[in-house]
């Protein structure tokens, strides 16, 4: 099995897209995944989760479980499948349930404020 850590990310976090703050936390999780650069997952109490929509998208990980997908859906655009959370993951990563990552891109950012 992969090494995976989860921590509590230090300071607060936010996330963008599209010209919109989607959320910013300061409950944030880091996922530190061997091979894989850390990512930072967002409790869905701190997003304004009206800007995602589910998806038909779905994946797995051997590690975490399945993750169900969102766009997010802004005034001025929307980006397809640009968030995962994992609703019911599995055994040892079972602090990232109800929590939200964002696939960063050029429309994406999520920084340490």
């Amino acid at each position: 099995m992969a090494r995976i850590i989860i921590r509590p990310a230090q300071g607060k976090w936010s996330v963008r897209a599209g010209g919109a703050v989607l959320g910013e936390s300061s409950a944030a999780l880091e996922l530190d995944e061997e091979g894989h650069a850390p990512v930072i997952y967002f409790p869905r109490e701190d997003l304004a989760m009206a800007f995602l929509e589910p998806t038909e998208r779905s994946s797995h990980c051997p590690h975490k479980g399945d993750a169900s997908w969102f766009s997010i859906v802004t005034k001025s655009t929307t980006i397809p499948d640009a968030a995962w959370s994992y609703e019911a993951p599995l055994d040892g990563v079972s602090e990232i349930a109800g929590h939200v990552a964002f696939y960063e891109s050029d429309m994406v950012t999520v920084e340490r404020l």
